[in-house]
């Protein structure tokens, strides 16, 4: 006998979970087309080369690829998120009208290192605009953020910055361009290995006047990085971003030098989610500025984009944290019938078809069961229907949550619950 394991980075998702998780994910769609991003769909599996381009994720990504051969012995790979197969589809679809704004929900694979809140299967949920280089698209990004977490009652903090503004601090700490991405690779890990972490890292690849550099980064004032660096577009951009931010009253954004996000693909704007008082320190959203991977994909054409990634089962996680008691079941009304079961399921009949999530006793429990049952999964009302409530035209509602019983019609429950 084999003995039955999950596979390392993945996990079950039981009915309460799952409820809390399709609760987000209904916060999160009605906010995207609020937007106005229109839902598309591509492939999990995509061709190797696709995803191993250089302007895609770059080698660190490629190190948690997982990889697989089809039997006609050509490579493939799961897709570690959803920007690379977007830029696929638009490289393939060059008639698509500009800007394209759209949001997709799916799986993404990383084998990656494990963590709380970090897992090798996981779903991901995108908004993109491509085909605008104009700052509010990337305001507009951190507004999505706002407002879903806000509708969330998460406590939450956005940080901000722009790779221009990373790329000229290196620059002024003489750092050659061809070394600029191991740079931003090892301060993108400040969160995992700290300040001590991140300088150890720099010194071991070589990098000089360590110090200075990091004091800079994390003074977060724009002013003083303005005055040192050369190129002034990634503040000026940072700026606007800001700017738009209040206009659109997007709450809790925090400019962040020492933000790096470790994908080459990003060219400008910068962000990261990050969930107050949590024990899950990783980002539960992040994204960015991309204005070069698609138009890489196409040739020569320049197509501007930018979007905004969720990680649904982060801020799962972190929900988690603040529940008191998850619903066991998406169940809004469970039927007793008592000696009833005949004239029992021609109100479950009614009731569904007034869009009433239902359901009806299957095992013929007693009463007490039942209702322990019914308590178990935390459905809020049960329905009795017993003989003395036919012959009085009624049912008997009780509030599992009080205990109070109420004898009505069935219009006058339909009535009194109905979602217009």
């Amino acid at each position: 006998m084999i003995e039955i394991q999950l596979a390392k980075g993945v996990k079950d998702v039981n009915s309460d979970e799952k409820i809390q998780m399709n609760k987000i994910i209904k916060i999160i769609k009605e906010v995207f087309e609020k937007y106005g991003f229109n839902p598309l769909q591509t492939p999990i599996i995509e061709r190797y080369e696709t995803l191993s381009a250089k302007y895609a994720g770059g080698s660190e990504i490629l190190k948690e690829t997982f990889k697989l051969n089809d039997q006609g012995k050509r490579e493939l790979a799961l897709r570690y998120d959803l920007t690379v197969p977007l830029a696929r589809y638009i490289a393939m679809n060059s008639n698509l009208k500009m800007p394209f704004k759209r949001y997709e929900i799916g799986e993404v694979f990383r084998d990656g290192p494990l963590k709380p809140g970090r897992y090798r299967q996981f779903i991901q949920c995108d908004a993109d605009a491509v085909g605008s280089s104009n700052m509010l698209a990337d305001a507009e990004c951190l507004a999505i953020a706002s407002e879903i977490f806000s509708k969330l009652n998460f406590k939450f903090i956005i940080r901000v910055n722009n790779r221009k503004i990373l790329d000229s601090i290196l620059e002024a700490f003489d750092i050659l361009e061809d070394k600029r991405d191991d740079a931003i690779l090892s301060i993108d890990k400040l969160a995992k290995i700290e300040v001590s972490g991140v300088k150890k890292e720099l010194e071991e690849k070589g990098f000089k006047n360590i110090d200075k550099l990091l004091n800079l980064i994390f003074t977060n004032d724009l002013n003083d990085i303005k005055k040192l660096i050369k190129n002034k577009n990634g503040v000026n951009e940072v700026n606007e971003v800001l700017k738009y931010c209040k206009l659109l009253n997007v709450k809790n954004v925090k400019f962040d030098a020492s933000l790096a996000r470790g994908l080459s693909y990003y060219t400008a704007t910068i962000f990261e989610v990050f969930a107050k008082n949590s024990k899950i320190t990783s980002s539960i959203a992040g994204g960015g500025r991309y204005d070069n991977m698609i138009g890489d994909f196409i040739g020569n054409r320049k197509v501007p984009a930018v979007g905004i990634s969720f990680g649904l089962d982060a801020i799962l996680d972190v929900m988690k944290e603040s529940l008191k008691e998850n619903n066991k079941s998406v169940v809004e009304f469970y039927i007793i019938p008592i000696n009833t079961l005949n004239e029992s399921l021609d109100v479950l009949t009614k009731l569904r078809q007034n869009n009433f999530k239902c359901d009806i006793d299957l095992n013929n429990k007693s009463i007490s069961k039942n209702l322990e049952y019914a308590n178990y999964l935390n459905i809020s009302y049960v329905i009795l229907i017993g003989k003395e409530e036919l012959k009085l035209k009624k049912i008997k509602l009780r509030d599992m949550k009080t205990g109070k019983e109420k004898l009505m019609s069935l219009n006058e429950l339909i009535l009194k619950f109905k979602k217009f």
